[in-house]
């Protein structure tokens, strides 16, 4: 009576484990670095030193048609209420209470970033650790297991803006609990760098 219960549970267990090693072998380098060139994925950015031995690095990019002055303000005023928000699915963050609101202006309060500032509250607060107009936005939260840096490439008349997440995940249901989270992760990035990308191409224009 056991023996069909038994053979079921070691079916289902090899079936996950098929689909994870499916995973990592083929999707998930794609999900770590969707938009972004083999040469910007092997790169040394700013903010890489904060956090040398992640445990996950997530470098994504996109191109946009705008010079890194119009891109930069967008970065700088990031983060929640009052802040500018995420550009990304308000909807979904605000599910967890991040209390986002992306706009669609330029907030000038909120311009001119500082080492040192705090962006946010709670557990999700997060450090300036790099401002640099134009060039790079580096923040690092509180607990110093995340640092998210964004820096800004001219190529002609155009910008790369590349995103970067380095991650550390202490214990083992930390590593696992962000297999799923990964490509999460990516549809709410992708949204945010298309988000800002608009935005930017927007303000260039207008001036």
């Amino acid at each position: 009576m056991t023996t069909r219960p038994f053979i079921v549970g070691i079916g289902l267990v090899a079936a996950m484990g098929a689909t994870t090693i499916t995973y990592c072998t083929w999707i998930r380098p794609w999900v770590m670095t969707w938009g972004a060139t083999d040469d910007e994925v092997a790169a040394e950015l700013p903010g890489d030193e904060l956090l040398p031995a992640a445990d996950g690095v997530a470098t994504r990019a996109i191109t946009i048609d705008a010079p890194p002055e119009a891109i930069y303000p967008w970065l700088a005023q990031m983060g929640p209420s009052p802040r500018g928000g995420a550009y990304t699915y308000d909807w979904i963050e605000n599910l967890l209470g991040l209390d986002m609101h992306s706009t669609d202006q330029v907030l000038e309060e909120f311009q001119h970033p500082a080492v040192g500032d705090t962006i946010g509250v709670g557990p999700e607060a997060s450090r300036v650790e790099i401002a640099d107009p134009g060039r790079a936005f580096v923040t690092r939260t509180t607990d110093g297991d995340w640092v998210w840096s964004f820096t800004l490439v001219p190529v002609g008349h155009s910008t790369r803006l590349i995103s970067r997440n380095r991650f550390r995940l202490p214990g083992l249901a930390k590593k696992l609990a962000m297999i799923p989270m990964e490509p999460g992760s990516l549809i709410m990035e992708r949204k945010m760098l298309m988000g800002i990308k608009e935005r930017a191409e927007a303000l260039a224009h207008a001036g």
